[in-house]
């Protein structure tokens, strides 16, 4: 199983007057959302935003006033509102690129045969959007919808960081000194560095078990018209798979998958 993330304030809450309520609110909305049809209980609600329960549990009822989350009667835990999905029918028409990803995701997944996934940069962490199951009857379950990670941490995100202006990437790593503390020393400054040349000059990330042993994942930044790395496709499946003598296959077939995606992005309205 994936390992949480805890979600770190927006400095930005720091400077605006009554940002760090709508901070605080969202990071709770966020963790919420990221559970799933599964929710949350206000205890490890708290625990994740380093809250208190009552400050939690005060966010929480001000969101369900709202709409934007729900509480299960049977068993008292937090899940996504009614509110939310209005909202995000409106935001996907600008935002989503699911329906013009779906195929592809899905040939990737069958060209494969390991787990297929997009996922998209929100800030600092990237989130997925999508997960088509391969053939291989062996996989990874490190990864699926909704699952946040930081930038840098999955293939994805370390494919897209790795793809960003360099003042963006040093900017990241001065608001995220913990990296290497909460996630093990191979995500610590000076080694995740040395992954993001790999990833530039092979064109695709590699993660070799490092969020679960054993699991491992390939990512591919897929850019907005103007160049910009806000998306990735990528696999994961089970360290065998994953051998020298197939990976140059699986990351030309990943980049041309990722290729594919941007041009269509590009034609189209987002």
């Amino acid at each position: 199983m994936p390992r949480t993330v805890h979600i770190v304030d927006n400095p930005t809450s720091r400077s605006i007057p009554g940002a760090q309520s709508v901070a605080r609110a969202a990071r709770v909305l966020r963790l919420v959302t990221s559970a799933g049809d599964e929710g949350l209980a206000v205890a490890e609600i708290a625990r994740r935003a380093e809250l208190t329960r009552p400050t939690a549990h005060r966010l929480l009822t001000a969101l369900r006033h709202e709409g934007l989350v729900d509480q299960d009667e049977r068993t008292a835990r937090w899940m996504p509102g009614p509110e939310l999905y209005l909202m995000g029918t409106v935001a996907a028409s600008r935002y989503d690129i699911t329906a013009i990803a779906r195929d592809i995701v899905r040939s990737l997944a069958v060209r494969t045969e390991e787990s297929a996934f997009l996922s998209v940069r929100r800030g600092d962490e990237t989130v997925c959007l999508l997960r088509e199951e391969g053939s291989f009857p062996i996989r990874s379950f490190v990864l699926s919808e909704g699952v946040r990670f930081p930038l840098g941490v999955a293939s994805a995100g370390l494919a897209i960081l790795a793809f960003l202006p360099p003042h963006d990437v040093d900017a990241y790593f001065e608001r995220h000194p913990e990296l290497g503390t909460e996630w093990g020393g191979a995500h610590a400054e000076p080694r995740l560095r040395a992954r993001l040349r790999e990833t530039q000059s092979r064109g695709y990330a590699l993660n070799p078990g490092l969020i679960v042993e054993g699991s491992y994942g390939l990512g591919a930044a897929v850019f907005t018209k103007e160049g910009h790395p806000q998306w990735a496709l990528s696999l994961t499946g089970v360290e065998f798979r994953f051998g020298p003598d197939r990976l140059a296959e699986l990351g030309r077939t990943l980049l041309a998958h990722a290729h594919q995606l941007t041009t269509r992005i590009a034609s189209s309205a987002r």
